[in-house]
């Protein structure tokens, strides 16, 4: 093979670097999944660009002359991350090279040629130092090794194997958690707040500095996903996460509470209170995730107010019983005389109605202002004493002669001794 194929042969191998940015996206990802994950590892800063010495480095010849140190010297062309230095050289393979130029390959870095190829005039030689990061992989989170210059060219690398990856990154320390820069000098897609737009970034940018190109402002509670189109545009999606505290009232019914009393009659009753309702204030705290809320989780529950029982009185006193006086017998004719004058008196008819017309004219609502009041002329304690409320000429007709019998009962036709006397009751 000529050095100018040599040459063809590794110009293919840098050109597969520079388009992917990776070495061997598959096997990467593959080793990173396996053996190369460590899961405790804290991403490695980028090593310091190497300072490559120019020129013709001096070694000693043992025989064969001017001829042999000729043909084993040549120029060859190192990238190291982006920096690219030409080199004399008599170093026979790149590791030699490597060697000689204090160049110091870690596990997981790339080199194109492999260490054991010779070297050929002209040879270029490209060195990537690999970079570690955390990635979701098939719903899992691992470290894995990479060589790409950007996230998004380590995304592509990955999802290139066939595996649905993923970076996602919240607010630690104050700062993005995302080593690699997210992109270089292109479009990224944002999705945030319901909108999705694409923002061409410019320059060097890693995902704090996309953000804050895109005007786009995260909070610690916040969730940041970066995935990669198959086009290899990135595409961030901004999840807001919210935790906020709530209160809400309930009303507590009252209950009822009924009670016994001797001041009314069986098979009466009234209302002494109303009753009330109370009141719960009740306090959530809501995680919400984009506006909605997700879980809720109750923290306090506490009366504020307290119902109040709506109380009902019954009756327990028996009702009297009822006596009606016998109508007194008709009075014998009397006999004429020549005075023309009779004697005697008798109750006729319904003899309460002939009470109630010898006391008040038969009017319930009599009340002269001597203290006695209505169709039976009740003094106020009198009428208390029998069950009754508030004056007696402003009960109905029934009550007052409900009462009044009531009253006769207990103490007889006396109590109205007058217009009992008179229609012939004592």
């Amino acid at each position: 093979m000529t050095t100018s194929e040599h040459a063809d042969d590794h110009t293919e191998e840098l050109n597969a670097v520079d388009q992917t940015g990776v070495s061997s996206a598959a096997d990467t990802a593959e080793q990173s999944r396996a053996s190369d994950v460590e899961p405790a590892a804290v991403p490695r800063p980028r090593r310091r660009r190497f300072a490559l010495a120019a020129g013709i480095a001096t070694a000693m010849v043992l025989g064969g002359g001017a001829a042999a140190v000729a043909s084993a010297h040549k120029t060859v062309q190192v990238d190291v991350d982006g920096q690219t230095t030409s080199i004399s050289t008599f170093a026979g393979d790149v590791g030699d090279l490597l060697d000689a130029e204090g160049i110091t390959l870690a596990q997981h870095d790339l080199v194109v040629p492999g260490v054991n190829d010779p070297l050929t005039e002209g040879t270029e030689i490209v060195v990537r130092t690999a970079e570690q990061i955390e990635v979701t992989i098939d719903g899992e989170t691992v470290q894995v090794w990479t060589v790409g210059d950007t996230a998004a060219q380590a995304l592509s690398a990955i999802q290139a194997s066939g595996r649905d990856a993923q970076i996602s990154a919240s607010r630690t320390s104050g700062r993005l958690a995302l080593q690699l820069p997210l992109v270089a000098d292109g479009p990224v897609i944002f999705k945030v707040d319901g909108d999705r737009r694409v923002v061409q970034i410019e320059g060097v940018a890693d995902l704090a500095t996309a953000l804050l190109q895109a005007e786009i402002t995260v909070d610690a509670d916040d969730r940041v996903k970066v995935t990669v189109k198959p086009n290899g545009i990135p595409v961030v999606t901004v999840t807001r996460i919210a935790v906020e505290k709530n209160s809400r009232t309930e009303s507590i019914d009252f209950e009822t509470v009924e009670r016994g009393t001797d001041d009314l009659y069986e098979g009466e009753e009234r209302v002494v209170a109303t009753g009330s309702e109370g009141e719960r204030t009740i306090v959530y705290i809501d995680r919400l995730v984009n506006g909605e809320v997700v879980s809720s989780r109750l923290v306090k529950s506490e009366v504020t107010t307290k119902p109040e029982d709506r109380v009902v009185e019954y009756g327990t006193a028996q009702r009297p019983v009822v006596v009606t006086p016998a109508p007194a017998p008709a009075p014998a004719p009397a006999e004429e005389d020549d005075s023309g004058s009779g004697g005697g008196s008798s109750v006729g008819g319904d003899v309460w109605a002939a009470l109630a017309q010898c006391e008040s004219g038969g009017n319930p609502a009599t009340n002269t202002g001597n203290g006695y009041y209505g169709l039976y002329q009740f003094s106020l304690a009198t009428w208390q004493t029998v069950g009754g409320s508030g004056l007696p000429s402003d009960a109905s007709a029934a009550e007052q002669t409900q009462r009044a019998q009531i009253l006769q009962a207990r103490a007889g036709w006396g109590q109205w001794p007058a217009c009992a006397a008179s229609l012939g009751l004592l």
